[in-house]
C-alpha cells in the first residue's frame, strides 16, 4: 500500500491494490473483504465487489440479505447507526474511504444517496436544490441559479417546475418529489449515486420515468441501485450482484447473470424458487 492524496476526499489515505475490470469500464468504487456488524449480529460477510464507473450496478436478493446495508457502506451512512462496526476496505478511486482522516461530509458530496421514500425538505423547490451547494459554501446567486437549473434538467424535472421554483416541494407529486431528490443529489456534483429502491413506492408511469432517468444519468455518473424488482434490474443495469444471507453469491454482466448464472443459488432466485 502507498499513500497518495485523494482529490475527491482531500486526505492522505491508503491506495487499493490494482484491480482491472474485464470490460471497457474502469473501477470507480469497490469493497474488499468487507464484514459488517450490527452489535454482535454479522450482516455482511467478506464482500469484495468492484463497481465500474459510468455504469449501473444493481444489487438484488431477498429481503434482509444485506443489499441496503452494503449500499450504505459505500458512503458511510451506517456510521450514524449506534453499535455498528466494519472490517475490510472500501475504496473510491483507490482511496480508502474509512481511513481515519476522511471528511465524511466531503465524501457524501462525492457519493450521493437517493432513498426509497422521497424526502424533500419542507422548503421551496429552489431551496431544496440549492441546499447542498450552500452548505458547501456556495453563495453566488447566479451560480446557484445555474446549479438549480442544470440539476433539474438532468433530473428531467425542469420543464415541469421552471415556473414554480418558489413553490413548496411538498406540493409535487410522488414521482416528481423523487426526481427532485435526485436533482438535489446532483446539485453537489457527485461522482457516484447510490439509490435504495428509488421507485418502489411509485406508480408505473413514475417508475418508468425514474428508469429512463437512470439510463441517461449513467452517461456521466456511476450508479449503484438496490432493487427487489428483477425486471427493473434487467432493464436498467449493466452489472448485477446477487446477495443472499449477507454474502455476495455472484456478480457479473447483467445479461449473462440473468440468462446463464454461474451459481445454482442465483438460478433458483431469479427463477422464483425462493425469495
Amino acid at each position: 500500500m502507498t499513500e497518495t492524496k485523494n482529490s475527491a476526499i482531500d486526505v492522505k489515505v491508503e491506495k487499493a491494490a490494482s484491480v482491472r475490470e474485464p470490460s471497457t469500464h474502469a473501477i470507480k468504487i469497490e469493497s474488499q473483504n468487507l464484514d459488517f456488524f450490527y452489535g454482535e449480529h454479522q450482516a455482511l460477510f467478506d464482500i469484495s465487489l468492484p463497481v465500474p464507473e459510468r455504469a449501473v450496478t444493481a444489487l438484488i436478493g431477498p429481503s434482509g440479505c444485506g443489499k441496503s446495508t452494503f449500499l450504505r457502506t459505500l458512503n458511510r451512512m451506517n456510521d450514524i447507526v449506534e453499535g455498528t462496526r466494519l472490517t475490510g476496505k472500501v475504496f473510491l478511486e483507490g482511496q480508502d474511504i474509512y481511513a481515519p482522516k476522511v471528511d465524511v461530509v466531503t465524501l457524501r458530496k462525492h457519493v450521493g444517496m437517493v432513498f426509497q421514500k422521497s424526502t424533500p425538505f419542507p422548503k421551496s423547490i429552489y431551496d431544496n436544490i440549492a441546499y447542498g451547494p450552500r452548505i458547501h459554501g456556495m453563495k453566488d446567486k447566479n451560480k446557484l441559479d445555474e446549479i438549480v437549473k442544470t440539476s433539474l434538467e438532468r433530473a428531467a424535472l425542469w420543464n415541469e417546475v421552471s415556473n414554480r421554483l418558489k413553490d413548496s416541494a411538498m406540493a409535487l407529486s410522488g414521482g416528481q418529489q423523487q426526481r427532485l431528490c435526485i436533482a438535489r443529489t446532483l446539485a453537489t456534483d457527485p461522482e457516484v449515486i447510490l439509490m435504495d429502491e428509488p421507485a418502489s413506492a411509485l406508480d408505473p408511469a413514475s417508475t418508468s420515468r425514474i428508469e429512463e432517468l437512470i439510463f441517461e444519468l449513467k452517461e456521466k455518473y456511476t450508479i449503484v441501485i438496490v432493487t427487489h424488482n428483477m425486471q427493473q434490474a434487467a432493464r436498467v443495469s449493466d452489472y448485477t450482484a446477487f446477495f443472499y444471507e449477507g454474502k455476495l453469491i455472484e456478480r457479473g454482466v447483467t445479461e449473462k447473470l440473468f440468462t446463464n448464472p454461474a451459481e445454482q443459488q442465483t438460478q433458483d432466485y431469479i427463477t422464483g424458487r425462493f425469495g
